[in-house]
């Protein structure tokens, strides 16, 4: 199985493939590898990708930069009740 064409980020579609060879490319921080490839920008927030994204951006520069910003999240504006969104009143 190759494993470059696993999905790290469902929600945007980035594989592994792409966050390597952009990582590789350019040595990324992690904020930088989401901005160049959406990783973590999708309707999760990056809240199952971001880990990965972090340490691919570490493998591949060496060293976690100082200065980098930590990715974050954006929860939801407001919380709804499952009873909602089902339809069933």
């Amino acid at each position: 199985m190759d494993q470059s064409k696993t999905i790290v980020c469902r929600c945007e579609e980035v594989t592994l493939g792409e966050l390597v060879a952009v990582a590789n490319a350019y040595q990324c921080s992690s904020r930088e590898l989401k901005l160049r490839t959406r990783a973590g920008m999708g309707y999760c927030g990056g809240r199952t990708c971001r880990t990965l994204v972090d340490a691919i951006a570490h493998q591949s520069s060496g060293q976690t930069p100082s200065h980098s910003v930590p990715l974050g999240y954006q929860p939801p504006v407001r919380p709804i009740p499952f009873d909602l969104l089902g339809g069933n009143r």
